[in-house]
């Protein structure tokens, strides 16, 4: 069973990257690059990386991809700020009941919250600073400078766009 899950993950994350690169609208693109990212995740949970794949998820989902979206959106604003018909902001509508619905079920489900039974058992907000900064500073910084490079390449993106 194992297998074909990751088959089937693997498959998705290759056809997304492709639509990433051969998408012709930025924005789709951007939207494909993030579900990519979300099935190299769901790869790293395969391979029992949750942690890993909870940090593939917020950086490069939650702030890359995001990010490159929302300058498209910002600098191209004319093209996205009005809607055109009722049918997109009903449909917009019921994706996001659908999202919320999703994630709400699966963040009640979760065990996550369970595995901890003793909140003593985790860390406190010092010592996970107090690590980051001493001991995982290189990455640290590596993460900040991967978030400034996606602003710039954005920023690129819309301007070659607009030509």
């Amino acid at each position: 069973m194992t297998d074909v899950v990751f088959l089937v993950v693997s498959l998705l994350t290759v056809f997304f990257a492709i639509l990433a690169l051969e998408s012709r609208e930025l924005v789709y693109g951007a939207v494909a690059l993030s579900l990519s990212f979300l099935g190299v995740a769901g790869l790293f949970i395969l391979l029992d990386s949750l942690y890993i794949a909870i940090f593939q998820v917020l950086v490069y989902i939650g702030s890359i991809a995001i990010l490159i979206v929302f300058v498209i959106m910002l600098v191209r604003r004319e093209k996205w700020a009005n809607v055109t018909s009722g049918n997109e902001r009903i449909l917009g509508i019921i994706a996001a009941v659908l999202l919320f619905s999703t994630m709400t079920y699966f963040s009640l489900s979760s065990s996550l919250t369970s595995q901890y039974p003793n909140p003593a058992a985790i860390s406190d907000f010092y010592e996970i600073g107090s690590q980051l900064i001493n001991d995982y500073w290189l990455i640290l910084q590596l993460t900040g400078l991967a978030l400034a490079v996606s602003i710039i390449g954005a920023l690129t993106m819309a301007k070659f766009e607009n030509r």
